[in-house]
């Protein structure tokens, strides 16, 4: 994994780089969305991998089912990446180019875990508290994970409150045993 992101990065910087020159982010964002979404269906991994396709061939594949209009920017990025051999990394330069793309625009990825579902009411006062205590706007990200019992859990980087019922049986069993 380390190395396809290794060989990804230079791809995403090069986008991101020309995206904001000519502030197109949220563009490219989409379309590298689309492509990584295209890619990620194994048969057409096969026609990438597939010696008896043409390299236009593969480009037209790609361009066509991702919706992306032949003679723009990113129909010559995905030519570049089809003849680099490098179509296949799409999905961690799409990954590489939303975490530039983030930390230009200030945002923060926010996980957040719940034993249960959280309707959107409550994810949006749930938003505004998160952004508030990081100073920051946040891209919210709901998992359900039922081993929490109850409460949630928000990871933002590095840092992680937990404030689920799992994790305060753990502080008191911890706090008990000292």
């Amino acid at each position: 994994m380390a190395e396809n992101v290794t060989l990804a990065r230079p791809y995403a910087e090069a986008v991101f780089a020309l995206a904001r020159e000519q502030g197109t982010l949220t563009g490219w964002a989409s379309a590298l969305t689309g492509l990584s979404a295209v890619v990620a269906d194994p048969q057409v991994l096969e026609c990438l991998g597939n010696p008896r396709a043409t390299l236009s061939q593969v480009v037209q594949l790609l361009l066509q089912t991702a919706g992306i209009a032949a003679g723009s920017e990113q129909a010559n990025f995905v030519q570049v990446l089809v003849e680099a051999d490098r179509a296949q990394f799409l999905p961690e330069i799409t990954a590489l180019f939303e975490q530039l793309k983030n930390a230009h625009e200030g945002v923060k990825e926010a996980i957040v875990a719940s034993a249960f579902p959280i309707d959107d009411a409550t994810l949006t006062r749930l938003t505004a508290d998160i952004e508030a205590h990081f100073k920051s706007k946040v891209r919210v990200t709901v998992q359900i994970d039922p081993e929490l019992i109850g409460g949630v859990r928000i990871a933002v980087g590095d840092e992680v409150i937990d404030a689920s019922v799992r994790g305060k049986l753990a502080t008191m069993a911890a706090a008990l045993q000292n």
